[in-house]
């Protein structure tokens, strides 16, 4: 790995052997370029010098849906009990996997992307996506961490519960929550997993191709519906290649 690699920029040097976090602000404008040259390497690098904040920065695959799922579960049992049929509740969740898919893609266009300068903005880009980019086969930071995501689940339920009936708002929650689930599962298999089907390997090209290719366009993760629909479909891609 790369990890003796170091880049200079506006005076100042990158070392990846010491911890990042606070090190990527100091680029300046430079960050956009340095964040987008991908290191290829399923060892990612150190974060953070404490130990307590570089643990939560790691979450395997595996914990988002042992997490996720049963509060799905209990999102939607909860409109059960209100008195919804079983077509009713089928009908919100997938309404509110759909929502999610339009979430995943303005938030990954407009903020995962936003182009960053100072010292702050890029230092919480790094943290956010940038990281991502810059080590995009590192596994143990492809999935959301747990922590970060039940902070931003009060936030977005409030708002579910203000655009939808009291009864109607726990299956809504609940299908965005399982859209997640699903999104970020998905995300993890496109970088690690191999597909032998059509469909999965149109998809982890489509993705990889995001990456290493064109990263100003198709910021669809679990499908490329909305980047047809707001234009953002790349016009073409390279013939699959075995990563």
């Amino acid at each position: 790995m790369e990890f003796g690699a170091k880049m200079v920029a506006q005076g100042f040097t990158v070392d990846l052997n010491k911890p990042l976090v606070f090190q990527v602000g100091h680029l300046g404008e430079s960050y956009q370029e340095w964040v987008h040259q991908p290191i290829v390497s399923k060892e990612g690098p150190r974060f953070f010098g404490s130990d307590f904040w570089e643990f939560l920065t790691r979450t395997e695959w595996w914990v988002i849906p042992i997490v996720w799922l049963p509060v799905v579960c209990w999102f939607v049992s909860k409109s059960i009990v209100m008195g919804h049929t079983l077509p009713q509740i089928a009908l919100t969740v997938v309404t509110g996997i759909g929502v999610w898919t339009l979430l995943e893609y303005t938030l990954h266009r407009f903020l995962f992307h936003i182009k960053t300068k100072s010292y702050w903005g890029n230092t919480i880009h790094y943290l956010l996506h940038g990281c991502h980019h810059k080590h995009p086969m590192d596994g143990l930071r492809l999935v959301f961490p747990p922590a970060a995501t039940a902070v931003l689940c009060l936030p977005f339920y409030n708002l579910v519960k203000l655009i939808s009936t009291p009864s109607t708002a726990p299956a809504l929650f609940g299908g965005g929550l399982l859209g997640y689930v699903m999104y970020d599962v998905t995300h993890y298999y496109l970088h690690h997993g191999q597909p032998t089907s059509e469909v999965p390997k149109n998809l982890k090209k489509y993705h990889l191709n995001h990456h290493f290719r064109i990263q100003n366009k198709g910021f669809g993760i679990t499908s490329s519906l909305w980047d047809k629909v707001f234009g953002t479909l790349p016009t073409s891609m390279p013939a699959e290649k075995s990563r």
